[in-house]
C-alpha cells in the first residue's frame, strides 16, 4: 500500500517547485482543526498499537524489520506505518496537500498526501511513530508518539518553523493512563489524559507544571547517554558541568540525579510535568569527537515536539544558545538542552557552552561539521 502512494506521487506529472523559506501557513489553513487532526492521529495510532501489543511476546516485538539511515526499524514500529499512510488518505483534507516525513520511510523520500489533493505541497508533516521505541518493546516504559506540522513542502521545512505539535503517550501494559500534549504555536498547551480501562477513552485535563526551583540540588538533570558509544565523554562533561555549579563530593549523598529515559519527547515530558529541571542531548558533538557519527543521534524527527515544551514554560534551546535549529527530515544529527525556568538556564548557560566548545575542538581535522 504504501508504495501504491509513492507511485502516485513521486512519478506523478506534478511538479514542485522550490519555495522560499516561511515561517507561516496561508489563511484558509484552520491551525486549530490541524492540532486536532494531529490528536486524532496518534490517538488512533495508539490504540492500534496497544491491541497489535495485547498477545505478543516482547521478543517478537523487539525483532529487527528493517535498518534506514536514521535508525533500526522493530516490529513494534512496523506495526503502525501503513495505518498512518491509511488514516491521512482518509481524513487529511485536500485542499491542505502535505509532504509526510517519517522515521522507517527513509528509502521512499517524501510522499505527498492525500491523493485527492490538487497542487504542491503547502505544509509537512513529521512523525515519529514510535518514540522510545527500545523501552516499549520490552513492556519497560511508556513511549511516545510524536508529530508536528511547519509551512512549505518538505524541501524547505525547517524545525525552527514549526507551528502546529502533538504527542501521544504510548502506555505500557500496566499503566492505565495515557497522557496527549498539543499546541498551536503561541496559544499554550493543551493536555488531557486518556483512560485507557474505558473503550470509550474518556478524558480530562491535565495541568503541566514545569519545575520553579531556582538550582539543581537534589533533583534529576541528565544529558543523552543510552549506549555505550559516547556514554564516557558525555558523563566526563557532566561531571566538569555539576563540579563547577554544585561541587562534587561535597556530601555523602549526591545531589545531582541522573535519568535516561530513551525518549526525545518522554525527556521533554519529564521537563513540562516538573519531575526534571534540566535534560539535553549532546550526543552529535560527543560522537563526533570519536570519529563516531555514525552511531545513533537526535534527528529532528525526535525533537520536532519541542515547541510544546516552550509552550508549556520551559526554554529548549541549542547548547550554544539560540533556538534548535534543522531541516525537516530523518537523518540531520541534533544537539539541544531544555530547562524548566529561565533562572535554571541562566546557571548552567556560560559553563556548558565552555565545555561544549572544548569537545568541539577534539573533532578529527577535516569532520564534516553539521551542528544542528
Amino acid at each position: 500500500m504504501i508504495r501504491r502512494y509513492i507511485t502516485l506521487f513521486l512519478h506523478s506529472d506534478r511538479c514542485v517547485m522550490p519555495l522560499p523559506q516561511h515561517s507561516t501557513l496561508p489563511d484558509y489553513v484552520d491551525s486549530e482543526k490541524l492540532r486536532i487532526l494531529l490528536c486524532r492521529l496518534q490517538s488512533a495510532l495508539r490504540d492500534s498499537l496497544v491491541n497489535e501489543r495485547n498477545g505478543r511476546q516482547n521478543e517478537d516485538l523487539a525483532a529487527v524489520a528493517a535498518q534506514t539511515p536514521a535508525d533500526t526499524i522493530y516490529a513494534i514500529d512496523k506495526c503502525v506505518e501503513q495505518l498512518i499512510i491509511d488514516w491521512l488518505e482518509a481524513n487529511w483534507p485536500s485542499r491542505w496537500p502535505v509532504d509526510l516525513v517519517m522515521e522507517g520511510m527513509e528509502e521512499h523520500g517524501t510522499i505527498t498526501l492525500p491523493s485527492s489533493a490538487k497542487g504542491p505541497a503547502i505544509m509537512t508533516l513529521i512523525i515519529d511513530p514510535v518514540d522510545g521505541t527500545r523501552g516499549l518493546m520490552y513492556d519497560k516504559r511508556a513511549a511516545w508518539s510524536l508529530s508536528a506540522v511547519a509551512p512549505g513542502p518538505a524541501s524547505v521545512a525547517r524545525v525552527e518553523h514549526i507551528l502546529v505539535s502533538a504527542m501521544t503517550e504510548l502506555p505500557t501494559s500496566r499503566q492505565w493512563r495515557s497522557d496527549q500534549i498539543s499546541a498551536v504555536k503561541g496559544r499554550g498547551i493543551v493536555a488531557e489524559s486518556c483512560d485507557m480501562r474505558d473503550p470509550a477513552r474518556p478524558v480530562r485535563p491535565v495541568r503541566l507544571q514545569p519545575s520553579r526551583a531556582r538550582d539543581f540540588r537534589h533533583s534529576f538533570a541528565s544529558f543523552s547517554k543510552f549506549f555505550p558509544e559516547g556514554r564516557v565523554m558525555t558523563a566526563q562533561l557532566e561531571e566538569s558541568l555539576w563540579e563547577r555549579i554544585v561541587g562534587l563530593g561535597e556530601s555523602a549523598s549526591p545531589v545531582i540525579f541522573d535519568d535516561q529515559y530513551i525518549s526525545t519527547g518522554g525527556q521533554l515530558y519529564e521537563i513540562m510535568c516538573g519531575h526534571d529541571r534540566m535534560v539535553g542531548d549532546l550526543r552529535p558533538y560527543a560522537l563526533r569527537a570519536l570519529g563516531l557519527e555514525a552511531t545513533l543521534v537526535c534527528h529532528p524527527y525526535d525533537i520536532c515536539v519541542e515547541m510544546l515544551a516552550r509552550e508549556a514554560g520551559c526554554i529548549v534551546e541549542h547548547p550554544l544558545n539560540g533556538p534548535v535549529s534543522a531541516p525537516m527530515d530523518t537523518v540531520s544529527p541534533v544537539c539541544w538542552v531544555a530547562y524548566a525556568n529561565e533562572e535554571l538556564a541562566n546557571t548552567v548557560r556560560p559553563v556548558l557552552a565552555e565545555l561544549v566548545r572544548e569537545i568541539k575542538l577534539l573533532a578529527p581535522r577535516g569532520m564534516v561539521r553539521r551542528d544542528h
